[in-house]
């Protein structure tokens, strides 16, 4: 086993290397210190702080109500467990689309009291100010194209993205766009297979998909989802590698039957 001196730090430039050798990147979400912990030990490339926090760990519908302040609350906790990966956070919404100037201070806030490696925010050609702002400061940034939570007002549906033939060309815009503004890799959000694969094509850099089939450079699901702590959530992209769900619910329930019969603590289990 390597010790901590010996344990290669993924790094923005270690997925462009990624890229190029033709080895795919595997991403997950995560916003505690121990799964955190637990991922970075398996040897996960990048974990997300998602503002899907909103969603699996607040309970809230959409990925809009959570803030910045409680973005970088989860963000800390990721980066404190982490030794080996790279830990990308999202600018939650309201935080950057305002202004660049904004964006900016976000983002520095979220590097500074966080201790994160790189920001992630979703937009194209809409938030390429902010983009070009945040990377001029030093602050590596992750593209979001495709379904974009953040907008899920504005598209009414979390059916698949850029179908059409005028959303597609404005998909492969954005992602040149984004790359000619510094943008270090863009994750592609539920869009035909074949449309992600002409994008990871026509870029040099990293592009991640969720839902966006197999011709991408990587992966990223959302932890509850791929360790099936959720159950609603069922769209086809998603592989369930664990169904946690029952497991915890199984083992609560022994937990308490065995307190109600009087079971626990054993005679070995106490002082």
């Amino acid at each position: 086993m390597a010790t901590p001196k010996e344990i290669k730090r993924i790094t923005t430039h270690t997925l462009q290397n990624l890229k190029a050798e033709g080895v795919r990147i595997s991403m997950l979400t995560a916003y505690d210190f121990s799964m955190a912990r637990i991922f970075d030990d398996a040897g996960i490339d990048v974990l997300l702080v998602g503002d899907s926090a909103s969603n699996v760990m607040a309970g809230h519908e959409t990925t809009l109500p959570i803030t910045l302040d409680q973005m970088i609350y989860h963000a800390a906790s990721v980066v404190r467990a982490i030794k080996r990966c790279l830990v990308v956070v999202d600018l939650p919404f309201g935080s950057y689309q305002g202004n660049s100037k904004e964006a900016l201070v976000s983002a520095i806030r979220i590097m500074k009291e966080a201790g994160a490696h790189a920001i992630k925010l979703e937009g194209g050609a809409e938030v390429i100010e902010s983009v070009r702002r945040i990377i001029s400061a030093g602050v590596p940034v992750m593209g979001h194209l495709g379904l974009t939570p953040q907008s899920i007002y504005k598209f009414g549906t979390y059916a698949v993205r850029a179908t059409g033939e005028v959303e597609a060309l404005k998909l492969k815009e954005d992602a040149l766009l984004l790359q000619e503004a510094g943008c270090f890799a863009i994750v592609l959000e539920k869009i035909p297979a074949q449309l992600a694969g002409e994008v990871a094509r026509s870029v040099t850099i990293p592009i991640i998909g969720i839902g966006a089939g197999n011709q991408v450079d990587g992966q990223v699901l959302v932890m509850h989802d791929m360790l099936g702590i959720t159950r609603q959530f069922q769209p086809r992209f998603l592989r369930r590698y664990l169904n946690l769900y029952d497991k915890i619910k199984q083992a609560t329930e022994k937990y308490i039957s065995d307190v109600k019969e009087r079971e626990f603590p054993s005679d070995h289990e106490q002082y």
